[in-house]
């Protein structure tokens, strides 16, 4: 159809209405044709497919649960978490390892912020293929392996698209820690070396509960030890729901009990339970 015109313009984006891509939002949320199984379509929060080199971005309310999707095998989803009240307090990696003992996610790991409280809780995981050392690609990676890094590009960093979504939301560059990523595992080797594990292929998820309201931000990109030539990364899906937040990970050890009372006493002094 000719867009020469405005009115022509018009008509050819209102013929389009109603037509669907491989990635896109699906609004409203329950119309999205992935729901996660047992899960009623009227619960959905968010439901989306974000394409390889896209990201997005979204404010939930404490005890969504979230699920991140590999449905072909090479999504990398890199997340960030932010206290949605107060968004200073972020994502700590440092922390999300140390006070669990354990540096690599799985189902129990709680995902800390730097005041020692807990901002989400990985629930559910049959991959196993994640990532807490390396973060994402910056805009330097990106060059040096693709050529470009710019975010309107094919080959964005993952910084840049973090940047992106930071920005809708208030906040800049100094507001971006290092982040977590789901379904391409790292290995630390004795010496210390890391080891790029890949994928544990597709139809995996992992599932998140949110334990005070969040703002998520997710790139979904390669990670940054691919070996792989070109740029490896297919969609990410993304479904979150109302929950009641329940899980039996809360008193799993002396250390991740007391990060749950300090969150469950935050909550409590700012109104919230």
């Amino acid at each position: 159809m000719a867009t020469d015109s405005v009115l022509s313009a018009r008509d050819d984006a209102r013929a389009r209405a109603g037509e669907t891509a491989e990635a896109m939002p699906y609004v409203p949320a329950s119309s999205s044709p992935f729901c996660p199984p047992g899960v009623a379509p009227e619960d959905l929060l968010w439901a989306e497919t974000v394409a390889g080199g896209g990201y997005t971005h979204r404010l939930l309310p404490r005890g969504a649960r979230i699920r991140f999707e590999d449905p072909l095998g090479d999504a990398c989803a890199h997340v960030l978490l932010y206290n949605a009240r107060e968004p200073a307090e972020r994502l700590n990696v440092a922390d999300t390892q140390k006070i669990p003992w354990q540096a690599y996610l799985g189902p129990g790991h709680p995902l800390l912020s730097g005041d020692g409280r807990v901002l989400a809780t990985v629930t559910e995981d049959d991959s196993a293929q994640h990532d807490a050392f390396c973060g994402t690609s910056s805009p330097e990676l990106a060059k040096e392996k693709y050529g470009t890094w710019l975010p309107e590009s094919a080959t964005p960093a993952g910084r840049e698209l973090f940047l992106l979504a930071a920005l809708k939301h208030g906040l800049s560059e100094r507001d971006l820690p290092p982040s977590v990523s789901f379904f391409q595992g790292v290995r630390v080797e004795a010496d210390g070396a890391l080891t790029f594990q890949g994928s544990a292929g597709p139809g995996k998820h992992v599932d998140l509960v949110a334990e005070m309201p969040l703002l998520v931000l997710v790139a979904n990109v390669p990670h940054p030890l691919d070996p792989r030539l070109g740029y490896p990364v297919t969609p990410l899906r993304v479904h979150a729901w109302r929950s009641d937040g329940a899980h039996p990970f809360r008193d799993a050890s002396p250390e991740r009990e007391r990060a749950y009372l300090n969150t469950l006493d935050y909550l409590t002094s700012m109104g919230q339970m």
